[in-house]
């Protein structure tokens, strides 16, 4: 049977489709405080549900890889339905009545299907652009970092005073999940399925396979090194700047606009990541902002304790440029050197890995600020530096492309 052939240029619509399905990501975070308040939850509720997010997608994760899903399956149907469900999980977080189990629930749910977007978007593109992947990752990843922060930018909104009274949190999760509805259709309409081999037999080992070569385990834990990292900072950087806004009550600090700007200008480095990678190398460019990302880490207290509102703003920034621009570039390093057949469950695998590794990362910082008399909260995030290390570490056994 002949293969259906894209009728769009293929790149832009898994780009744009990924932004949308991602923005599921943080929506509940976006609207933190109000939730908190509508449905009564306990003021560290940010960490529980983030952290439900993250153990949903390794859920999921974790299942789809131990049965193959992206490798026996058409990955755009795959994406399709997870967007789908996905969009409804999140959708069901605005009803009344709510209380923690359930948005717990509704959390956990929506990244459990996000599971079935972002890996297998990374595959789709992989099966795509085999030359050229760390440029077309690189616009993946950064369609991703925009969707992750887009619901901070919704946010924002409702802090104009003018749109108060019109624009409800609710709208938020609403709109999140109506475009996310819309990336699934563009992905299962307009990107066929193009996998170059499929894996047509469920390999019950195969989750222990892919770690067999060298060079895979070697991208791999770098890439948890990153992961301990990057989910995290993203987290946290309404704290921050919350925290900031209470200590200088004179400076009137739009929160969701800059954590939309702190997240969202990485996707700039993300592309910018990509292209620099087909010129100097994939492994050079992650070394590089990997060590630029540690370095962040280690001098964020100094940053702290400068009492300095623009440089406060402009470190956040460039942190949150280069604690992303290596995200790419190590899931290029990692579909490279996985086995073809199997190499959406090897995507699969470290994503499930990563994100199991966000949680415990978000858990420790989250404890380390509940005991303020143990440790200043200034100094919490030096400890996010250790990931980064140890991920250069297990990068020197991986041989550039």
């Amino acid at each position: 049977m002949k293969k259906r052939q894209p009728i769009f240029p293929v790149l832009p619509i898994i780009v744009l489709s990924q932004f949308c399905c991602t923005s599921l990501w943080f929506a509940g975070n976006a609207v933190m405080s109000d939730l908190i308040v509508d449905f009564s939850l306990p003021n560290d509720a940010l960490s529980s549900l983030t952290s439900a997010v993250q153990f949903g997608f390794i859920t999921g994760t974790l299942i789809f890889a131990f049965l193959m899903i992206a490798d026996r399956f058409s990955p755009s149907l795959v994406f399709f339905v997870c967007a789908i469900l996905g969009a409804l999980c999140n959708y069901f977080t605005i009803f009344e009545g709510n209380d923690l189990v359930n948005l717990l629930l509704f959390r956990f749910l929506t990244g459990f299907f996000l599971a079935g977007i972002y890996p297998v978007g990374m595959k789709i593109a992989s099966d795509y652009y085999q030359k050229g992947l760390g440029k077309s990752l690189g616009y993946l990843v950064g369609a991703l970092v925009i969707g992750t922060a887009f619901p901070h930018l919704l946010r924002s909104v409702q802090n104009i005073e003018s749109f108060k009274d019109l624009f409800s949190w609710r709208l938020v999760i609403q709109a999140t999940s109506l475009i996310a509805v819309f990336g699934g259709v563009l992905m299962i309409f307009f990107v066929p399925n193009r996998s170059v081999k499929s894996a047509q037999k469920l390999k019950l080992t195969a989750f222990f396979h892919v770690f067999k070569s060298a060079n895979f385990r070697s991208a791999a834990f770098g890439y948890f090194g990153h992961m301990w990292e990057l989910y995290t900072f993203w987290a946290f950087v309404p704290i921050i700047l919350t925290t900031y806004s209470k200590l200088h009550p004179e400076i009137n600090l739009n929160i969701s606009l800059f954590s939309f700007l702190i997240i969202g200008l990485g996707s700039f480095a993300c592309v910018i990541g990509g292209y620099l990678s087909e010129r100097f190398g994939t492994k050079k460019i992650a070394v590089l902002s990997l060590s630029l990302s540690a370095l962040c880490c280690i001098v964020s207290p100094l940053v702290f304790y400068a009492d300095s509102y623009f440089l406060l703003i402009a470190f956040l920034i460039f942190w949150g440029l280069v604690v992303i621009a290596d995200s790419p570039l190590f899931s290029t390093l990692v579909a490279q050197s996985a086995i073809s057949e199997l190499k959406g469950t090897a995507l699969t695998i470290v994503n499930c890995i990563g994100f199991a590794i966000t949680i415990v990362s978000i858990q420790f910082i989250n404890l380390l600020s509940d005991f303020p008399s143990f440790i200043n909260e200034k100094y919490i995030f030096v400890f996010l530096a250790l990931g980064p290390v140890l991920g250069l570490v297990a990068l020197r056994g991986e041989t550039d492309e």
